[in-house]
């Protein structure tokens, strides 16, 4: 048995096709927990009918409220072997049920099954599609987990038992995705590469990650920041962060509230000898003088990026890249 947990908020215009390119799945053993997150338009009357023409529905409502409440209430009453999640305004292909879990049969536990993602609106982040095809293409997403979330919330599929072992939905941290994605990593689950589209993906500009602050860049920063100091920083490395934008100073002022030591370099001449959050900036010429480093980029610029990986690969520095 599949469980399809989908949480439901104000999706009217989109459910009917979502719900459909479920119930005409190739894989016909599943269930769908469908929780409803207070929704004030017609979102639970839809999945009602679509619950009283198949038993494979079952629709709940949120026994608290947002997004990560409802995944916990749906996982709550689910009771398959293999867990998904699914948004309540995205397509599925047909048969992407039938082949991820044949994936996760054939490999068995400690895997991560996935399916590459495909946007079906003008406003879609074609770079992020772009990039994160790439990835599960090859099934090295972990190698670039700092950079963005780099597994698409609504297309992986898990084992119940590694998806117990990772936590489950249980969080508070947003965003709730990424977090899930982060602890993944943690665990050492390794994704399946996948050469297919199985989810269509929407956008529109009301949607929750348009528009929620725990979906901005801030947030998403700070997630980082936390997962990166819990899981990868290494207090006996000499920690160095890279940049001097709006990006690195964030990290930075993390950094600083934690009390974690560091060396902040930049190209800035501006910046350069100048203190900000009480740590005095230096040259990245003096990244030679700084022994058994781990270092953090920050750097947005796509040019000055590709010559510091260049260098980093080159001296074979242990680098995380937060760009």
């Amino acid at each position: 048995m599949l469980s399809i947990i989908m949480p439901v908020k104000n999706t009217q215009a989109f459910l009917k096709p979502c719900l459909d390119s479920i119930v005409k799945q190739t894989l016909q053993h599943w269930e769908l927990i469908a929780i409803n997150d207070h929704s004030s338009d017609c979102s639970r009357d839809i999945l009602m009918d679509y619950a009283q023409e198949d038993q494979r529905i079952r629709v709940i409502d949120n026994e608290g409220s947002g997004v990560t409440a409802a995944l916990k209430t749906g996982y709550k009453y689910s009771v398959g072997n293999y867990i998904t999640r699914m948004d309540s305004d995205d397509i599925n292909e047909l048969h992407k049920y039938e082949h991820m879990l044949t994936q996760l049969q054939r490999k068995g536990l400690g895997y991560l099954a996935l399916g590459q993602v495909k946007y079906f609106c003008e406003t879609g982040f074609l770079n992020y599609e772009r990039w994160m095809n790439t990835l599960i293409r090859t099934g090295n997403c972990f190698e670039e987990v700092y950079k963005e979330c780099v597994i698409p919330s609504p297309c992986w599929m898990l084992h119940r038992e590694d998806f117990d072992k990772v936590g489950a939905f249980d969080t508070a941290l947003y965003p709730e995705d990424y977090d899930l994605c982060f602890r993944m990593y943690q665990q050492q689950l390794l994704p399946i590469a996948c050469e297919e589209v199985l989810l269509h993906w929407r956008d529109y500009p009301t949607r929750t990650t348009r528009q929620v602050a725990h979906y901005q860049g801030d947030a998403i920063l700070a997630l980082k920041c936390h997962h990166f100091l819990k899981m990868d920083w290494d207090a006996t490395k000499n920690l160095v962060l890279w940049g001097a934008g709006k990006r690195g100073k964030f990290i930075a002022h993390y950094l600083v509230s934690n009390h974690i030591s560091f060396d902040w370099v930049c190209n800035n001449d501006n910046k350069i000898y100048h203190q900000i959050y009480g740590v005095r900036l230096k040259s990245e010429k003096s990244l030679g003088e700084i022994h058994n480093k781990q270092i953090i980029v920050s750097v947005a610029n796509a040019d000055e990026q590709s010559s510091i990986k260049e260098l980093c690969e080159s001296n074979d520095w242990n680098v995380y890249y937060f760009c």
